[in-house]
């Protein structure tokens, strides 16, 4: 993935890292409130040699340096932590100091800071000024070399011991980084599992590289009915966009029967299919759209006419195709489904529908059939193979490119010709919409009159 696919993924899924962080918060923020705080008491330790003359500055100066490591190991020691334990107000054992206990030696010098960490604020400043005693009564006896001789090392205390003002724990500003971090961390891996685990096709670009095939329009969620869309909407455009194409396919190839069909149901074929011959209508040819979806018949009623006798009657030889053709405005034909047959496919295959594909063919300029999915049943492979071109509806967002894969595989299985893809319902928000040239496709605006007179508007 590139630079652009991650923007992508961020704009697509910015609800994962919103969610992510507001929960990590709200932990943090929970966590915070639970805990009980923790206050520090600190004491500086200078370690220093009696040096009998200024030429020993140095190897005294490593001398010290070089056991700080030890006195650290001293305060956690049973030597110092025994007395502090036993000492009246602690009510801690030896190990509860131990863990109380920790040290830090400042780089490049020969001091120790010594801090105590407890949940009673004078407990801990207790801990601290009982432990500066000890622990400088432990070295300094430790470093004596015999009972009559000075020790040979000095400790000094040069800071405290003290109590910080404010407590240790919990600290609300680590915490709340902490939680915006995590949920930002979390956020982001989920965003780019989710867009991985993705398979939906969601961009024309996507879908022409699986299907092997041009994508021909992308066609805009419409809001309203394709009946009462206006004649310069995007969705008119789109499919006149299908409409061109499918012309010049014609002018060179004799495209003259066209399938509208689809991996799975849902996808918007039969809108598409009515969409596609009412514009082909309007541009004066003699346009017959065929309702070839025998199971689940639906264009009379999407179209307003009647649907007891149609494409099935012809089929079975209990109707003439003359009998049951409907005119549905000026150059458009309806050849309904009519009832459902008992054997769809088998009605489909048969001659009789060879024959009616050809007798069409001769009587109309255009012919679409809209066609079931392919993936379900055989019925639009059937009739697929029997066209001239066909048409893949594939939904935005919704198709899988599993679905569409085994859509190109039933077509390619019978020989059909596939013109195109149509990517239908694309967005128009977010970083998968189409260009929104609405306010171009309404026309210019009327001039509006100013202070000074008429001003004519700018239009784009």
């Amino acid at each position: 993935m590139g630079l652009r696919d991650y923007l992508r993924v961020a704009r697509r899924h910015w609800w994962l890292p919103l969610i992510s962080v507001v929960l990590a918060f709200g932990v943090a923020l929970i966590v915070t409130l639970n805990t009980t705080p923790v206050y520090a008491a600190r004491v500086t330790f200078f370690f220093s040699t009696p040096l009998a003359s200024v030429s020993e500055l140095y190897g005294a100066s490593m001398f010290n340096a070089s056991r700080l490591a030890t006195y650290a190991k001293l305060l956690t020691s049973d030597e110092v932590c025994d007395p502090l334990a036993e000492t009246p107000g602690v009510d801690l054992d030896a190990q509860q100091v131990r863990k109380a206990i920790s040290a830090e030696t400042l780089p490049d010098t020969v001091m120790m800071e010594v801090s105590v960490a407890d949940r009673d604020r004078d407990r801990a400043l207790l801990l601290i000024t009982r432990l500066t005693n000890h622990f400088k009564n432990a070295v300094e006896e430790l470093e004596r070399p015999s009972p009559t001789e000075p020790s040979a090392v000095k400790v000094t205390v040069v800071s405290g011991p003290a109590l910080d003002e404010d407590p240790i724990a919990p600290n609300p500003v680590r915490n709340f980084a902490l939680a915006i971090i995590a949920g930002l961390v979390v956020g982001a891996v989920g965003a780019v599992s989710r867009e991985l685990a993705d398979r939906t096709i969601r961009t024309a670009e996507a879908l022409q590289v699986l299907a092997s095939a041009p994508v021909l329009t992308s066609v805009p969620i419409d809001e309203g009915s394709l009946f009462g869309s206006p004649s310069a909407s995007a969705l008119t455009e789109a499919l006149r966009a299908v409409r061109t194409r499918v012309q010049c396919a014609a002018a060179s190839d004799s495209v003259k029967t066209l399938a509208v069909t689809s991996a799975v149901p849902g996808e918007g074929r039969s809108t598409t299919a009515c969409g596609l011959a009412l514009l082909f209508a309007e541009a004066g040819q003699r346009v017959l759209v065929v309702d070839a979806e025998l199971r689940r018949p639906r264009l009379a009623a999407f179209l307003g006419r009647e649907g007891s006798a149609g494409l099935s009657g012809v089929l079975d030889g209990t109707a003439a195709l003359e009998q049951v053709l409907q005119p549905w405005g000026a150059g458009l034909w309806l050849l309904a489904g009519g009832r459902t047959p008992p054997n769809p496919s088998e009605l489909l295959s048969s001659p009789r529908m060879t024959k009616l594909v050809d007798d069409v063919r001769r009587r109309f300029d255009v012919v679409i059939f809209d066609c079931p999915p392919l993936l379900p049943v055989t019925d639009a492979a059937v009739v697929a193979a029997r066209t001239d071109g066909t048409l893949l509806v594939v939904r935005a967002r919704r198709t899988t490119s599993a679905e569409v894969t085994g859509a190109i595989r039933a077509l390619d299985a019978v020989n059909a010709t596939l013109l195109g893809c149509v990517l239908n319902m694309v967005t128009r928000k977010g970083p998968d919409a189409m260009p929104n040239y609405d306010s171009y496709l309404a026309g210019p605006k009327p001039p509006s009159r100013g202070r000074g007179g008429w001003r004519m508007q700018a239009v784009a």
